[in-house]
């Protein structure tokens, strides 16, 4: 009798929460009829095993990373989430359109949220493809809060696979975030270990079999010197454990397939700083989306991807054969593994770390190898708001200003001044580059993306196999491409000495918000002048890069600038709100290269 009774409470309590989502959904304003795809998130401390122990670490539902969340192109969505931190927290969902209030920056498009509450998401899914979320909160996103997303199309997906897998990419540190930032703000090159000596001059100069040799070895180190950079800072931080799907290189986490399978491999860069050189030994790769958007299949033998991008790529493994998925560090010093295997415990040979790559004067500021000092010499004499660069590369100003009474190379912090908090990394303001009317410079490619071009900052276009650029990459079906109305011009700027970035020369905390006209169509000009690569993430939009494709062009939610580089995108300003715009360097986002996009 007693158990009959229990039951029946049961079955009375669990239909009267169906009972009670079901009106709180109606009432939430979502249309009748519609399907609701429901999830409960909690962020929380845990832990990480890394490296045969475990670490503390920030956990979504436990685990790092969190969950995987599959939803359906036309769907609803309910994701609930609660804090159990003693800190205020929030989640983003990185690349998704959707609502401004719903995009989880603190600060920006919602307060937060706080210790002990809760906060439920709710929005409609506007797209399919591979996608991720993370914390858009303090310094949580590099200890654990990051998550990847699927969503399948509402009709039948275009690519064809048999099995897939989510490949997540991610660098742990044991170091806290803000004792790495800490050493970064003390000493800008604290992570660099591979900085040339005394003893590595003399050794050139004995190998040179010329006074001329020796000369240019000289010249060249006092370039470098008045820079105050080396040709070795590849990374900001180097020291990283790299992680594939939470999994160290000897946890090998695994994937396990069929014979005769088309196997579709999404991969998702959620690291904090560093980029990858992705290849698989002994297998071809097609990619066929880029930042969760079809493209038109590209065999490739490897890819790089760069902070918070997204890549598909399928592969048909052989039966009985074991191959390694291998993501290797762009400045060398370590690689995420997996293996793609026909059955568990199976192995293959884990490839050498390439050589650690350097800079060259080609990178930091020229389009060709032939740049010289004399040109470096006027760089560092150009005053702070120089003329627009229409080439592939554009002048370095990394602490190059010539201020009165200082060095031609002195630092653009003496200028510079006030602290930068950004929303949900803390809060404020953006602005436009240039005013309607300005002339555009319609470069029919993206300069300095072109197959095979010299770039020796660890690129993997110069390998003697075929790697993926912008250049490849055509969507699978033509967009309309309106002319832009104005272009807005965005530089790229910062302080490596002193460890600050910023655009147009401000901080976050020094700048206006940038304000377009709901609907406008713009074209957007970055001007990179720093010696770092910047993979820059505008929330809500897409970025239409002009790549030489015309209306084949991709979109993407994430565009890298290299050193040096100018890069240019279309976008149409057609979500109403507050809107972020960063570097997804942690790091530089957390020193200022962030601005707030009001749509209005």
């Amino acid at each position: 009798m007693f158990k009959r009774h229990k039951l029946a409470v049961c079955m009375r309590e669990f239909f009267m929460s169906r009972f009670i989502f079901v009106l709180l959904f109606f009432s939430s304003g979502f249309s009748a009829g519609a399907y609701a795809a429901s999830y409960d998130l909690v962020v929380d401390r845990g832990v990480i095993r890394v490296g045969g122990e475990e670490r503390p670490a920030l956990t979504i539902n436990g685990t790092v990373p969190g969950p995987l969340l599959r939803f359906r192109e036309g769907e609803e969505v309910v994701i609930k989430v609660t804090n159990r931190l003693a800190e205020d927290t929030s989640l983003h969902w990185h690349g998704l359109l959707l609502p401004a209030a719903m995009d989880g920056v603190p600060g920006l498009s919602f307060p937060g949220i706080k210790p002990g509450e809760s906060f439920t998401y709710k929005f409609r899914i506007r797209q399919s493809g591979t996608y991720w979320y993370h914390s858009h909160s303090g310094l949580q996103e590099p200890i654990g809060v990051y998550a990847p997303i699927v969503i399948d199309p509402a009709d039948e997906d275009p690519v064809k696979y048999d099995r897939e897998f989510t490949v997540m990419l991610s660098d742990w540190s044991n170091e806290q975030p803000e004792k790495i930032l800490s050493n970064l703000k003390k000493k800008s090159d604290y992570y660099n270990y591979n900085k040339r000596t005394l003893g590595d001059l003399m050794r050139e100069l004995g190998a040179a079999k010329s006074q001329a040799a020796k000369d240019a070895i000289i010249e060249d180190r006092q370039a470098w010197g008045q820079m105050r950079m080396d040709p070795t800072d590849i990374a900001d931080v180097s020291g990283f454990t790299f992680l594939l799907n939470g999994k160290d290189p000897e946890s090998n986490w695994t994937g396990v397939f069929q014979p005769g399978e088309r196997v579709r491999l999404r991969f998702i860069n959620a690291a904090a700083m560093s980029f990858f050189d992705v290849r698989i030994p002994g297998l071809k790769m097609t990619v066929v989306q880029s930042d969760g958007q079809n493209v038109q299949p590209v065999a490739v033998d490897e890819f790089r991807i760069a902070v918070a991008e997204t890549y598909d790529v399928i592969v048909e493994p052989e039966a009985g054969k074991a191959y390694t998925i291998f993501a290797e560090s762009m400045d060398r010093s370590g690689y995420a593994r997996g293996t793609l295997a026909p059955r568990e415990g199976m192995t293959a040979e884990i490839p050498p770390l390439r050589e650690r790559p350097l800079l060259t004067m080609a990178d930091m500021g020229s389009g060709h190898a032939g740049h010289d000092m004399e040109a470096m010499k006027k760089a560092s004499s150009m005053p702070a708001m120089h003329q627009p660069v229409r080439t592939g590369k554009a002048p370095m100003q990394h602490g190059m200003h010539k201020l009165k009474g200082s060095s031609p190379m002195a630092s653009m912090h003496q200028k510079m001044h006030g602290k930068a908090m950004m929303p949900g990394m803390m809060g404020q303001p953006m602005q436009p580059g240039t005013k309607p009317g300005v002339p555009m410079d319609h470069g029919s490619s993206m300069p300095g993306m072109k197959q095979g071009m010299p770039m020796s900052q660890g690129s993997v276009e110069t390998a003697p196999y075929r790697t993926l650029v912008y250049q490849d990459l055509r969507s699978l079906v033509p967009y309309e491409k309106k002319p832009p109305e104005r272009e807005i011009q965005l530089r790229l700027t910062g302080n490596m000495e002193r460890y600050f970035w910023s655009i147009n020369d401000k901080k976050y905390s020094e700048a206006e918000p940038i304000r377009l006209r709901h609907n406008e169509r713009v074209r957007v000009k970055f001007v990179n002048e720093t010696m770092m690569n910047h993979p820059m993430h505008l929330h809500g939009h897409w970025m239409e890069i002009d790549n030489g494709q015309g209306a084949l062009g991709p979109r993407k939610h994430v565009v890298n600038v290299k050193p040096g580089e100018t890069v240019y995108f279309d976008l149409t300003a057609d979500a109403l709100g507050k809107w972020a715009f960063h570097c997804h360097l942690f790091y530089h986002l957390a020193t200022g290269m962030f601005r707030e996009v009001i749509v209005e």
